[in-house]
């Protein structure tokens, strides 16, 4: 419930007020004294400020919401190690295109010339992981306010720093209101280079679609639009095989016969994907940005014996592939423009679609006894088809981005450009909060776990029911493989096993240990029934990812 703020209103009020006027409704954090009249002012404006046990947990719930929002996440952060606690998130945001607004708390600029406890320069830190940082000020604080919601949201969307000093904060604001900028129109390619697209598409004997974050983000106008249905017209009109990036999974159904799932960081995947993509004699590159991808997805495009037309939101300087027409604008309605008035034909006439599916399916079996193989595929029959799942970074986050299937966008989500652990549980939280009857399970490995797991005590105080799911083999289980492929000694990637159930327990919610699939089912059929949150741990082998991933 809103409440009236001071009349003037503060500084803070404004920004506040504009964050709300963009759909925020819900901020993430930890508070120190130096950012107290910013949480008065967004509980004032009606924006719901909830506690965290770390800054960075903190930004990943503020993630989790945005997804199920569309709304920019909100971390507040003191000053000092409150702000520099949640770099790592802001860095992830940044990397993995996500309109957070980051408000910290400042010291005033004349007190920091001769005051020096936990001053330092906070803009300096922020300015290489965001798009822009401002330090408010009174006289342009609805002005920066505005900005700082244009810029989170447009283009690419990402990460915006605001440092809020302590008096400012709380200095009231004249009430005139500028005119808010013009938010900008979508952006579709001029005359003569649609043409020359539509005839590629025209001529196109097979045609395949690589489909991106971008395209996950897609809408220029500062507004995120689901462009799920303009996707699923046009691959069906054209018979266009569409592959995605990890964060893109879900655009179009991935039990749609033209889904060819997920590629990012497997070299099994890789093996049935990049001949497909080599096979095309039309790469659409959609919203496609390679930050997500490993190495094998350098320079996958062959001029002169194919073509590929990349249609981003920014143009291409990361030089990872080329194109032969480049075109920075909206996705969905560059897609639509360039299949006006181009007749479909037949495509891919030898099977090739449905024998790539079949050899996907191969590389990664589900009919294991035992592993993480079988623990991904026995949660995905088990819960509800519109389950929402999140993943850590590690082993288990190569195989889950690969058997887990996604109905819609968004639904798994990951640090994918970054890969940074400790990203599941609050991602997970976060979601949960926005939609607190929805199935929601989180999937970590035993190390990332570890290191997130106080919010449990969040998850309890929040009452949520969110399902923890643990891969536990005590191991840095992608490391150590490495390790051993590169025959270095075993050294710095295990560490001892514990009893994750029991540390659930602990902090108010259910806890299970399984280590087969009938224990697990029925771990998940009481966690469906649980009035509080669920901590499964599923004890695997030590080596059980060798040759899954």
């Amino acid at each position: 419930m809103r409440d009236l703020p001071p009349s003037p209103p503060r500084a803070a009020d404004v920004v506040a007020a504009r964050l709300y006027d963009a759909g925020c409704r819900l901020a993430f954090g930890m508070p120190g004294g130096e950012v107290l009249t910013l949480v008065d002012a967004l509980e004032r404006a009606g924006i719901r400020f909830i506690l965290c046990k770390h800054e960075n947990a903190a930004a990943f719930m503020a993630e989790g919401a945005w997804h199920r929002t569309g709304a920019p996440g909100i971390l507040v952060a003191t000053v000092g190690p409150g702000a520099l606690n949640g770099v790592n998130a802001v860095a992830n945001a940044h990397q993995d295109r996500v309109p957070l607004i980051v408000l910290s708390g400042c010291v005033d600029a004349d007190e920091a010339q001769t005051y020096t406890h936990q001053v330092l320069d906070q803009t300096q830190v922020f300015r290489p992981i965001t798009k822009a940082t401002f330090t408010l000020n009174t006289g342009a604080a609805r002005v920066i306010a505005d900005k700082a919601v244009g810029i989170a949201l447009e283009g690419r969307p990402g990460p915006v720093h605001i440092d809020v000093p302590i008096t400012v904060a709380v200095t009231p604001v004249t009430p005139d209101i500028p005119a808010r900028r013009a938010v900008a129109a979508p952006l579709i390619p001029d005359p003569t280079t649609l043409e020359a697209m539509r005839a590629s598409l025209a001529r196109a004997e097979r045609p395949i679609l690589i489909v991106g974050v971008d395209a996950l983000n897609q809408g220029f106008d500062g507004h995120r639009a689901d462009m799920s249905d303009t996707l699923r017209t046009f691959v069906e009109t054209f018979n266009v095989p569409v592959l995605t990036t990890y964060k893109a999974k879900g655009l179009l159904p991935e039990d749609h016969p033209l889904a060819l799932g997920g590629a990012g960081l497997s070299p099994k995947a890789d093996k049935v994907l990049l001949p497909m993509v080599q096979r095309a004699d039309l790469i659409i590159g959609l919203g496609y940005d390679p930050i997500e991808m490993r190495t094998g997805w350098r320079d996958f495009y062959f001029p002169g014996i194919q073509e590929m037309i990349d249609i981003t939101a920014e143009p291409n300087h990361h030089y990872m592939h080329q194109a032969t027409t480049n075109i920075v604008g909206d996705c969905a309605a560059t897609l639509i423009a360039m299949s006006n008035e181009v007749a479909p034909r037949d495509t891919w006439t030898s099977g090739e679609i449905a024998a790539v599916k079949c050899d996907l399916a191969d590389a990664f079996p589900r009919d294991d006894a035992w592993g993480p193989a079988a623990v991904i595929d026995t949660c995905r029959n088990v819960l509800p088809r519109d389950t929402l799942a999140t993943a850590d970074s590690g082993a288990h986050r190569i195989l889950l981005s690969h058997m887990w299937e996604c109905y819609e966008p968004r639904g798994l989500m990951q640090s994918s450009a970054l890969c940074t652990m400790g990203c599941a549980i609050p991602l997970a939280m976060g979601a949960q909060v926005v939609e607190p009857d929805r199935p929601v399970v989180s999937f970590s490995g035993d190390a990332g776990f570890l290191m997130v797991a106080g919010e449990l005590s969040t998850a309890a105080e929040l009452g949520l029911k969110t399902i923890f799911v643990v891969f536990v083999d005590a191991s840095l289980s992608l490391i150590e493989l490495k390790q051993r492929q590169r025959q270095l000694t075993n050294a710095g990637v295990d560490f001892a096993k514990h009893d994750f159930a029991a540390m659930g327990k602990a902090f108010g919610g259910a806890g299970h240990t399984v280590s087969s699939r009938a224990e697990l089912k029925t771990a998940l059929d009481a966690a469906q029934n649980s009035d509080t949150f669920t901590v499964i741990a599923a004890v695997i082998e030590r080596g059980a990812y060798d040759g899954r991933i």
